[in-house]
């Protein structure tokens, strides 16, 4: 299974399922003519036709403009219509492939109608683009679940199968908060993700099941002064007796800024004075160093979490690679386990 906060279409869940020269081939819309014509298909088809074992039991998130056709107006934002030039509706596609065991959600009241004890190969597109922001998402006229909810009902569903699952989790709009210069949506999706995580230790058995937990990147957020404990990691920064602290230029500065990003004055304008600014407004732009159309990802290592079998194979500094390499290697435990224990016999 795959469930994220993003298109589901999105480089990160697209991984899990399909093979593409370029992470922005979403649908055909997105493609070449040349390409297209050189028998390449685009992630959003490549889902709904994967050809391995009967496809993936559940999809969750956002991404639907990517599966409707451009004639086709969008059921949440009549306004908006599909991106597909081929004229094929993906998600009839998906119902037809799986006719009698599938499931379609579209918002919050058809994502809690799903019966994991019933369902059956489960596609849930909540937006035409990606997901809201945890900040903005009880907003949502559609309704749309969160992240640990997603997590919860995915597993529910995906534990069915007596011989184990692989799901994979992400808080995608963490990054694209982060990339706005925006440290208050950033956070709160961060929390989200912590909440999909807790829920997915207390639906699992650490004695069975390898949870890994990890970033693909950092970004140049800076954590900067010495607050007071009590301080709002949002606000300004204090000299400990609860007065701003100040910079060289006489005025204010956040705990949170960034190293580059939207935040930044042209060089031509002194710095803003955040003294009458309300820094922990959801649309605040912390201020950044460089400034830059968006905020770019950092480069220190980022770490890895783990728990259950095998988890203890994750230690020190390791490749990206490695990762993949553990969880393969934990997902054959059983066999692995048998082949160990078989007594050996010694070459004379």
């Amino acid at each position: 299974g795959a469930v994220t906060t993003t298109r589901i279409t999105h480089a990160t869940p697209a991984a899990t399922y399909a093979h593409a020269a370029g992470r922005d081939w979403e649908s055909d819309a997105d493609m070449k003519a040349d390409d297209i014509a050189g028998g390449c298909i685009d992630i959003a088809r490549q889902l709904v036709e994967m050809k391995a074992g009967d496809g993936l039991d559940v999809a969750m998130g956002g991404g639907r403009e990517r599966f409707l056709p451009d004639t086709v107006a969008d059921p949440e934002y009549p306004a908006k219509k599909g991106m597909r030039k081929d004229g094929r509706n993906l998600i009839e596609a998906w119902l037809t492939r799986y006719a009698g065991r599938a499931t379609y959600a579209s918002n919050k009241e058809t994502f809690d109608a799903i019966k994991p004890a019933t369902a059956g190969h489960t596609l849930a597109l909540f937006e035409p683009s990606h997901m809201q922001f945890e900040l903005d998402r009880a907003k949502d006229a559609g309704g749309e679940p969160s992240l640990a909810d997603m997590t919860a009902k995915a597993i529910a569903i995906l534990k069915r199968n007596p011989k184990g699952f692989f799901l994979m989790v992400e808080g995608g709009r963490i990054d694209h908060a982060h990339h706005a210069g925006n440290a208050a949506r950033a956070l709160e999706d961060t929390v989200a993700f912590d909440e999909a995580v807790k829920t997915a230790l207390s639906l699992t058995n650490p004695r069975d099941t390898l949870i890994v937990v990890t970033a693909d990147h950092s970004h140049v957020l800076t954590m900067a002064g010495y607050p007071s404990r009590t301080t709002p990691i949002l606000g300004l920064a204090d000299d400990g007796t609860g007065k701003p602290a100040l910079a060289a230029d006489g005025k204010p500065y956040t705990t949170l800024g960034y190293a580059n990003g939207p935040g930044a004055e042209p060089e031509s304008k002194p710095r803003e004075n955040l003294s009458n600014v309300d820094t922990t407004a959801p649309d605040f732009k912390q201020q950044s160093l460089v400034p830059m159309k968006a905020e770019t990802h950092g480069g220190e290592d980022v770490p890895i979490y783990a728990s259950g079998p095998w988890a203890h194979l994750f230690q020190g500094v390791v490749d990206q690679q490695y990762i993949f390499h553990v969880m393969n290697y934990a997902g054959k435990i059983s066999d692995r386990a048998a082949a160990a224990e078989r007594p050996r016999k010694r070459r004379r």
